[in-house]
């Protein structure tokens, strides 16, 4: 009884068409070329690493796709057990029409040869929008991103911020800044000019967001606007770039990021914040297989900003299922907190389950971003999405239609609003 009510919920939510919130997309090149794009994926370089495969094997300078996938199938083998394996055998399936359930050495080339025909066909990438029912797809584009030669009504921009708060001091980054913006830096009033003119632009060319990923141990603060202490540190940073002072470059970056959000909270554009990733924790690891959570970290740190500006929207995504419940009770208590997606770490089924049903018993449902890809290829949007959908049509059968005497046309419309409705009202969609 339960898994018939769970088919028809899936089935029901399945035939949604989406918007992808947080991706990693290139509009120039979305889809790709070969199997090697596919399996280049963190996700499968790091586990393959992690399982024994020499860091030397798998980037290799110069090698060809084909053989850098016949390299990694040497140590492939041992993670058919992950759920990161099984969005490769489901996109596989859908999207190339391959017919078994299981790839390895023995019929990998098989493989190879039906992504590079599909891969191959014209509008391959629209194909693969059309086959995994999305919409538009939200960017992360770089603040210098000239935001042209690509659809922004499909490829929606988003300001990403990183660089400008944490790596101003830098010189190639107030170089982009200067040239993307015509604005001089010599001044606190100057630089601000700048981030308005990026924001400007930005908007101009349709973004809906701008985001950041933060450290466990940042904590945004406030400073006067033009004040002159920041005017020191600034000149220290413009001076002597990554030989400034530890104390300026915080400084900056905590005028940063709070000048980030005043422009966000003027122009009404949420600002998607991703907390808690401490990068480089594994130095040797391969290219994407670095960077960890670390739980040294309370949105306690948080709260200044969510009070500053009552009517700003911050979707928040946590690196960990450990956060999740401190993210929940923000989200409870603060009307401009809410919950986006289910991040990195994080997004695999048992903490999604987990994750989700903390969410759904407890958050208003016009708060809850269900699921974004954070896709670097098209192709992985179809599973990763499934995936979630599953789990969620699983939840809403259990603990609405089961436990709570739900009809299942009202569980669907709540499943309908986590995926796309949320997405619409928040981003303006």
């Amino acid at each position: 009884m339960l898994h018939s009510v769970t088919q028809r919920i899936f089935d029901s939510i399945d035939s949604l068409v989406l918007i992808d919130s947080h991706s990693h997309i290139n509009p120039h090149s979305p889809a790709s070329y070969s199997l090697a794009d596919l399996l280049g994926y963190h996700y499968y370089t790091e586990l393959a690493h992690s399982s024994g495969m020499p860091k030397h094997r798998i980037e290799e300078p110069g090698i060809s796709p084909r053989e850098k996938v016949e390299r990694l199938f040497d140590s492939l083998g041992n993670i058919d057990n992950t759920v990161q394996w099984s969005w490769f055998i489901e996109l596989a399936q859908s999207l190339f029409g391959f017919q078994g359930d299981r790839i390895d050495k023995s019929n990998w080339e098989t493989v190879y040869d039906l992504a590079e025909s599909k891969m191959n066909e014209p509008n391959w990438d629209a194909q693969v929008l059309s086959t995994s029912r999305i919409e538009k797809v939200f960017l992360t584009n770089d603040f210098d991103d000239p935001l042209e030669g690509f659809d922004t009504n499909l490829y929606v921009p988003c300001l990403r911020t990183d660089d400008l708060v944490f790596h101003f001091a830098q010189a190639s980054v107030q170089s982009r800044l200067q040239k993307a913006t015509g604005c001089s830096l010599g001044t606190s009033a100057s630089v601000r000019q700048s981030l308005e003119a990026l924001f400007e632009r930005f908007i101009q060319r349709g973004a809906r967001a701008c985001a950041i990923s933060l450290p466990p141990g940042f904590v945004p603060k406030s400073h006067v606007s033009h004040g002159s202490s920041v005017q020191i540190a600034l000149d220290d940073l413009l001076q002597r770039g990554m030989d400034a002072s530890e104390d300026h470059k915080q400084l900056i970056a905590e005028w940063m990021f709070w000048s980030i959000a005043e422009l966000a909270d003027a122009n009404n554009l949420p600002f998607d914040l991703m907390i808690g990733v401490n990068r480089k924790v594994y130095p040797s690891g391969v290219y994407q297989g670095q960077d960890l959570y670390d739980s040294r970290l309370s949105l306690i740190q948080y709260a200044g900003l969510f009070n500053a500006f009552p009517k700003l929207k911050f979707p928040i995504s946590v690196l960990a299922s450990v956060t999740n419940q401190e993210l929940v009770d923000y989200a409870w208590i603060f009307p401009n907190v809410l919950t986006h997606g289910h991040w990195w770490y994080s997004n695999t089924p048992n903490y999604i389950r987990h994750d989700l049903r903390g969410r759904l018993e407890a958050i208003p449902r016009n708060k809850q971003l269900g699921y974004y890809s954070d896709a670097y290829k098209l192709e992985f949007i179809l599973p990763k999405f499934k995936m979630y959908k599953q789990i969620l049509a699983e939840v809403l059968a259990s603990d609405f239609c089961q436990a709570k005497k739900w009809s299942e046309d009202r569980a669907i419309e709540l499943g309908k609003q986590v995926l796309r409705g949320n997405v619409e009202s928040v981003f303006g969609i």
